[in-house]
């Protein structure tokens, strides 16, 4: 059976982040159980060929490629539409045999990033996601946004959730100077600034001793590196590699989310994989992947005061604190790689469209 998934962006592209991730280890895996894996991307002219096993097609660019794209996928058994960017492809227009994966829900996020005139036709054009039959989301709350916001029906929703790499994020010695770590792309959706202005809170209600780490590129990066030089015990690390982000996400005490939405909260997981507990907004997937006082804490969205309070606490009772590095750790293997891989197969093994 050949399979194509048609992405923006592929494992190789500069802006390559947690939806090719996602990918990359579901398909992988799908390779070694006899699928023929293809992945069509914007050629951005870097990159091999292949990858795990994959094959990579690059056409294109952002706007050209949901052109291209139609071209393609009359050429395989199966399609998979990754709507990672609002828009979908709407392979499903030209064979039968579509599935889109709907990795989180835009609508709201898009006046974050878009202005009025962009944000307006983008958010019509992800409610088209609608017309398809089938539909994987990673979490309860992705698929409930989906029926809710861009009227897909609930009987075509399949809930798949994600994995995490147990080889990759393991836990490890914690730092000896007490660190949150704050570490996502430097976007608006993901709130960067209200990290740093609820460590400066915390601060004023009797945090000591602890520092903020701030770690990841994006659009914000230059405004968060001015607002953190007010606030004393917060460093900004700007992008690090894997190597790096591993060693902080198990050297770290704690973890903070600040976004205003989260289709699957992998960040969390990876946090909790390396023995890390998460403080977050109780917005999208984190409410399902949060077992409150197990693997962290969540407050409503934009409390920055609960948010801070939940700090001192947590630093004022370092042995509740030091509990939860095992708790955390233990609840994250609840999600793996192959368990998702696994129930993609079987997704597929009863699809009656496939050539």
């Amino acid at each position: 059976m050949k399979l194509l998934i048609v992405n923006h962006r592929d494992p190789f592209h500069p802006k390559a982040g947690g939806a090719e991730r996602d990918l990359l280890e579901t398909f992988s895996r799908l390779v070694k159980k006899g699928v023929d894996v293809y992945w069509l991307s914007e050629d951005v002219g870097r990159g091999p060929g292949e990858v795990s096993g994959i094959h990579l097609i690059r056409r294109g660019n952002p706007l050209t490629l949901h052109f291209r794209s139609l071209l393609e996928a009359t050429k395989f058994d199966l399609v998979f539409d990754s709507v990672a960017h609002a828009v979908p492809f709407l392979s499903n227009l030209v064979n039968r045999c579509t599935v889109a994966k709907i990795h989180h829900v835009h609508q709201q996020v898009l006046r974050y990033e878009l202005p009025p005139h962009l944000a307006v036709p983008v958010a019509w054009a992800e409610r088209l996601s609608r017309f398809y039959k089938r539909v994987i989301v990673p979490s309860r709350s992705t698929g409930e946004e989906a029926v809710r916001t861009l009227k897909v029906r609930p009987e075509r929703i399949t809930v798949i959730p994600e994995g995490i790499d147990h080889s990759s994020y393991t836990p490890g010695e914690k730092s000896d100077e007490p660190f949150i770590l704050w570490l996502h792309r430097m976007k608006r959706y993901k709130n960067p600034l209200h990290a740093i202005e609820v460590f400066r809170l915390a601060k004023g209600r009797g945090l000591r001793g602890v520092k903020l780490v701030v770690a990841g590129g994006g659009d914000l990066e230059s405004q968060v590196r001015e607002e953190a030089k007010r606030v004393e015990g917060v460093e900004v690390l700007g992008r690090v590699g894997e190597e790096r982000k591993r060693e902080l996400l198990r050297r770290a005490w704690l973890f903070m989310s600040t976004s205003f939405i989260e289709g699957w909260g992998l960040s969390v997981l990876e946090a909790n994989a390396s023995g890390t507990p998460a403080v977050g907004y109780r917005v999208g997937s984190l409410g399902e992947i949060i077992v409150e006082g197990v693997n962290g804490y969540t407050v409503p969205y934009g409390d920055l005061n609960k948010m801070a309070d939940l700090l001192v606490n947590l630093f004022n009772d370092q042995r509740r604190l030091r509990a939860m590095w095992s708790s955390a750790y233990l609840e994250s293997l609840k999600y793996d790689w192959e368990k998702t891989a696994e129930m993609y197969h079987e997704y597929i093994e009863r699809l009656e469209c496939i050539k």
